[in-house]
């Protein structure tokens, strides 16, 4: 049986240090054991937050948080991997970060209280709001092409999209599903939508 375990990620620079102000001074000395990708190894976390500012996409994430969701970590580390610009959490501030493996390092989490608030912040920015839920009357995601300045919204595990952002949505895309379960999860629909606005644009940047 081998008992070995690869360690993640690399251990100490070897060689004469880069002189280049995005490199971590104790990650050169002590390895960076951080999951991220090869281009970011030995970078201090805010260089690689500039850097992916520098190539995130227009459309952005939200979800309900009114009875502290688990599915928040998961949307998040979606949005780290498909290059949402950010994150928007509506109602209570908390959320288990577990989920996220840490990308909300790297990401822009932003808190709305109220859905009005969350509404206010899109409408500035022109971003149409769309929401992911099989509800009756929406689209198939499948079909569907998503708007180029997006606001993909997902609601609380059970209840879904609440009333007030229901209301508030241009349009309700719905995901097929085969199975005998009324619906999937919040973490899962999340990378599934967003997957779906990387096929339709990323190609345009």
């Amino acid at each position: 049986m081998n008992d070995h375990v690869e360690e993640i990620g690399v251990g100490p620079w070897q060689g004469e240090w880069p002189d280049d102000e995005r490199y971590d001074p104790e990650l050169l000395a002590e390895g960076d054991r951080r999951n991220v990708v090869d281009r970011y190894r030995y970078w201090t976390t805010e260089a690689i937050v500039a850097d992916l500012d520098a190539t995130r996409f227009p459309y952005v994430v939200a979800i309900e948080n009114w009875q502290h969701d688990f599915n928040i970590g998961t949307v998040v580390r979606n949005a780290n991997a498909f290059g949402a610009a950010s994150v928007h959490i509506i109602g209570k501030r908390r959320w288990n970060r577990r989920g996220a493996m840490v990308t909300d390092r790297y990401q822009h989490v932003i808190h709305h209280p109220t859905v009005d608030e969350f509404l206010e912040w899109t409408n500035e920015r022109g971003l149409a709001v769309i929401g992911v839920d099989n509800l009756p009357g929406s689209v198939p995601l499948e079909t569907t092409v998503l708007p180029r300045l997006s606001a993909l919204v997902f609601g609380q595990e059970g209840p879904g999209l609440s009333e007030a952002v229901r209301q508030a949505c241009q349009q309700v895309c719905s995901i097929a599903q085969y199975g005998s379960t009324r619906s999937i999860n919040a973490g899962v629909a999340s990378g599934i939508a967003m997957h779906a606005w990387i096929r339709a644009h990323a190609s345009t940047f």
